[in-house]
């Protein structure tokens, strides 16, 4: 009934199984792939023919997380699963970016990728699983594709690089790195790390290409046995290819005189004015206009690049290794916690940081469980930064894979969450873009924070690195342009502190680049990262010595793990007293860390003082301010300390003899008293007797023993 193959190898300890033929068989291509107990359905489907009109590459990646993959049942009043959350949108960006670079040129029909997780043994990564799978099925399918790709996760663990660590292992990692490519050279790094060298990286990346061949081979069998017939390969027609040709003549000396333009608006006005008129001219000559869109692209990517390889001089006029001018600025914004604007030549991010409390923590329900996260960083990019209309809504894949990126290199330099008890929301703001909006980000972040007060120990700079590679040579472009990414053929972003680097993230978009390409992208990145430093440290040095002071003022107590729930009370009733008698907010954790925020420090001591009176024992001998709470013939009940009452004896209320309760207090009094013992059921025994009333001074000695009394064991 199936035709079904299964290829087994063993890979950093685990068995990695591929199997396919008996699950989604009507997909071009379809993978069950299984890594210790982790199990991925990879499928790939491709159009047959292509869409009238359609220049681009249409290719979606899809990958989406089941509940019951991890024996859970989704949260939320919908017991199913919505819209793709933030970690399944930055994996899918994660299938997408080494995959894309291996389909044809003018490979046209539409594509589509899922991956779907059936499995997680909360040890093995699914996203590298994902794409081991992904890149088999399209291996396997017979759609156009120059593969296959594997990637790697790489770990350093009490100084050793680990292959693959599991999700308990990388908690314990100074560096997270994942590394795909193909067997020629690398494609992708994405990675977080402490503030390693560049060697380190390098070392990294250089193992992860060497783990992975293996599981290379694998996917080489097994398409031996199961592949389906290839796709013809489109090739230019002997109308396009004369086209070509004419587009180049006509066109060559226009878009190259374009380019001598600096500035990026009016750059971007003459090349399209240099479009317009090429078109001009081959609807006079009656040819096709629609044909000839993406060869005037091809023509823009010719000048460019063979213009920065010829004369190493690029569009704005820079060298390869200068840094646009640089202006850092901090405390713009009035009321905001933390804010600054970085600006680097036409790129620009105003990000603004803000401190809250506990209860302001992010709550992710993920896969293996969920967690609260104190630092947020969220990056927008609205339309009016390139200096167009277009629509405004909720974050798209970029912004959040942006966001999450600027978050990776500012993540490690953070304190911990006993040493500063704060929330801690980034938020960019790209006002203007021309080029690595994502690292001028990490720059702006650095600065909002350390205006915010939070104690960063070396603010965090990036710089994006670009290459154009051609067969005659190649050029390593230092703090790239727009332009230059988008005709380029490496994106390779490098944050980092002047002691080490924190996050790496790299794109190429063609097959590889060399070992030796990328230890001089690191290190030209370094010196770029070096220099930005410097300027922002003409703005700021080093975070406040106080958080802002419109932040709210937080402050840690703990109290013994018995005494939470006398904290809290029935229902939250006592937590709800202390939060309006004191106008402070309180959260109080399962290990009996208590964190105040107060908008000033009369408030955070009256939340202390009531806690403290809570979870503190009566000292016998101690003189404490209470309240006569109720009256009874044979004495007065006192609150003394927090919820805690004790009884003053008629005999102890005053000096001589007392012949009524309420002759001496009423109920609502403020009265001081003086603990003087504990009676057989453990309840407290109070005195106002031996204390003066209106100082609170101890008199016992000058009371002494009542007539006829023996002498009082607290009098002696």
């Amino acid at each position: 009934m199936f035709d079904y193959f299964r290829k087994e190898i063993e890979w950093a300890g685990r068995p990695l199984i591929l199997e396919t033929g008996k699950v989604a068989r009507q997909a071009d291509g379809a993978v069950m792939i299984t890594y210790g107990d982790t199990v991925v359905l990879c499928t790939a489907v491709g159009a047959k023919t292509v869409k009238p009109g359609q220049d681009f590459f249409p290719l979606t990646v899809n990958y989406q997380e089941k509940a019951y993959a991890a024996g859970k049942i989704p949260g939320g009043f919908f017991k199913r699963e919505g819209r793709p959350s933030e970690a399944e949108v930055l994996n899918a960006r994660l299938i997408d970016r080494p995959i894309r670079p291996l389909f044809p040129e003018n490979f046209r029909n539409e594509v589509q990728i899922t991956a779907t997780v059936l499995s997680y043994d909360n040890e093995n990564d699914p996203a590298l699983v994902s794409l081991i799978g992904c890149s088999a099925a399209l291996t396997l399918s017979g759609i156009p594709f120059f593969g296959p790709v594997a990637c790697a996760r790489i770990g350093r663990i009490d100084g050793k690089l680990v292959v693959n660590p599991t999700h308990d292992e990388i908690k314990d990692s100074t560096l997270d790195l994942m590394v795909a490519g193909t067997a020629e050279g690398v494609l992708m790094v994405e990675s977080e790390a402490s503030e390693l060298s560049e060697e380190t990286m390098l070392e990294a990346v250089t193992l992860g290409h060497t783990s992975f061949q293996p599981v290379i081979d694998a996917i080489i069998a097994l398409a031996e046995h199961a592949a389906k017939a290839p796709w013809d390969l489109p090739s230019l027609t002997k109308e396009e290819i004369a086209l070509r040709k004419r587009v180049e003549k006509v066109g060559n000396k226009l878009m190259a005189d374009a380019y001598k333009e600096r500035q990026k608006q009016a750059r971007y006005k003459k090349v399209a004015e240099a479009k317009d008129r090429i078109n001009e001219i081959l609807a006079e000559e009656g040819l096709d206009v629609e044909l000839a869109k993406p060869m005037l692209k091809e023509l823009e990517a010719q000048v460019v690049r063979g213009s920065i390889l010829k004369t190493g001089i690029r569009i704005d006029g820079r060298d390869l290794k200068t840094v646009r001018p640089i202006l850092a600025e901090v405390g713009i914004l009035p009321r905001a916690h933390g804010s600054s604007l970085f600006t680097r030549g036409e790129t620009q991010a105003l990000v603004v940081a803000t401190l809250g409390t506990g209860q302001d923590e992010q709550i992710i329900d993920a896969l293996e469980g969920e967690y609260r996260s104190n630092f947020m960083l969220h990056y927008n990019f609205p339309p009016y930064s390139v200096g167009e209309c277009g629509r405004m809504g909720s974050p798209g894949r970029r912004e959040i894979g942006h966001g999450k990126l600027a978050w990776r290199a500012i993540h490690p330099l953070l304190p911990t969450k006993e040493a500063f008890p704060y929330t801690m929301r980034v938020v960019s703001e790209i006002t203007e873009s021309n080029g690595s909006s994502s690292m001028a980000t990490v720059c702006g972040s650095s600065l909002a924070l350390m205006d915010a007060g939070v104690p960063l120990p070396r603010p965090v700079a990036g710089i994006a690195m670009g290459l154009i590679k051609e067969d005659r040579g190649y050029a390593v472009l230092s703090d790239i342009l727009g332009d230059e990414d988008h005709l380029g053929d490496m994106d390779f972003k490098v944050a980092g502190t002047a002691d080490g680097v924190t996050a790496l993230q790299m794109d190429i978009k063609i097959t590889s680049i060399t070992p030796e390409i990328m230890k001089i992208a690191l290190e030209q990145a370094r010196e770029g990262r070096i220099h930005i430093l410097g300027e922002m440290a003409k703005a700021l040095t080093e975070g406040r010595s106080d958080v802002s002071g419109n932040a709210p003022k937080i402050t840690t107590i703990s109290v013994p793990k018995e005494k939470i729930r006398d904290v809290i009370g029935s229902g939250g009733k006592v937590i709800r007293e202390i939060v309006e008698y004191s106008g402070a907010k309180v959260d109080i954790g399962d290990d009996g860390t208590v964190t105040i925020a107060a908008s000033n420090d009369e408030q955070a001591q009256k939340a202390i003082a009531r806690i403290e009176g809570i979870v503190a024992e009566p000292e016998i001998g101690r003189i404490y301010d209470g309240k006569v709470v109720k009256t009874a013939d044979f004495g007065a009940f006192v609150n003394f300390l927090g919820p805690r009452d004790g009884l003053v004896h008629i005999s102890e209320l005053a000096e001589g003899r007392v012949a009524k309760t309420t002759d001496v207090v009423k109920q609502g009094d403020a009265v001081k008293v003086k603990v003087i013992g504990f009676d057989d059921r453990g309840k407290v025994k109070l005195s106002m007797r031996v204390v003066d009333q209106a100082t609170g001074a101890d008199i016992t000695e000058s009371v002494g023993a009542k007539p006829g009394r023996p002498p009082r064991r607290d009098a002696e």
